[in-house]
């Protein structure tokens, strides 16, 4: 396949299933229930962080997550008077009740002192990578008291991690919501700066397509990854997160 055809290729799945109904099976459907902006990138954030295993089980944890916010994650979030037991009982994989607890305090301090997720993500973003963006996000977001394990919930680049979930997430908040998906509410960063989320179907498609070499899903990964798609367009090249997952859940490519 040429070049030329294997971008003829990506842009027809990406079209294909970047569409609306695309939500009705995917975590996105959870920030998709506000209409906000610190209510929508909240609620994206949180069900981002845990957006790993079954689908099905991750939109159930982001629902109670919700519930426990009273539906209003940014009011809930700005009036939280630290208790940690008010989330007791909630679990999803390996984070747990204080993990949620602290993450509802990192937020916190994010909209108190950096005035909210986009401003410090915009203020640490570089021309074409927001990848040290997010590790300076993370030294902010745990500079209030919190236990050694909870950091594991959000992935530094820096350390070699590929950081899916995370760069999922500010896909959603800065891609174009014209095909009724993604958000772009974020009007600071641009889609040329996005990493695709790189996880084992993107990777699997990525291999086929000679997209990608490096046999490990790491952070030297994804710089390969998005180097290639930064060949195919270099304006939105994460629009191909799309197709790179829907050939490999949907059509087992």
């Amino acid at each position: 396949m040429t070049k030329a055809e294997l971008k003829t290729f990506l842009d027809e799945k990406a079209t294909h299933y970047e569409r609306a109904d695309f939500i009705e099976h995917d975590p996105i459907q959870i920030p998709h229930r506000f209409q906000q902006k610190e209510d929508i990138e909240i609620a994206a954030f949180l069900t981002a962080t845990i957006a790993w295993g079954n689908r099905k089980s991750i939109i159930n944890s982001a629902n109670k997550i919700m519930q426990l916010m009273g539906e209003s994650p940014y009011d809930f979030i700005m009036n939280y008077k630290s208790d940690s037991s008010y989330f007791e009982g909630f679990v999803h994989r390996t984070l747990n009740a204080l993990d949620l607890e602290t993450f509802i305090r990192g937020l916190r301090h994010v909209y108190t002192n950096f005035q909210g997720l986009e401003a410090i993500f915009h203020q640490y973003a570089e021309k074409d990578s927001l990848q040290p963006a997010i590790h300076r996000f993370k030294q902010h977001f745990f500079e209030i008291p919190h236990l050694q394990r909870t950091t594991k919930h959000i992935s530094d680049p820096l350390k070699n991690s590929a950081a899916k979930r995370i760069n999922m997430f500010l896909r959603w908040m800065v891609r174009s919501n014209k095909a009724g998906v993604d958000f772009g509410i974020w009007k600071s960063l641009n889609p040329s700066q996005l990493s695709c989320p790189l996880d084992v179907h993107t990777a699997r498609v990525g291999r086929k397509l000679r997209l990608l070499k490096r046999k490990q899903n790491d952070q030297k990964a994804l710089i390969q990854l998005d180097s290639n798609l930064r060949k195919l367009d270099t304006l939105d090249p994460v629009k191909y997160d799309f197709a790179l997952f829907g050939l490999g859940v949907f059509e087992g490519f």
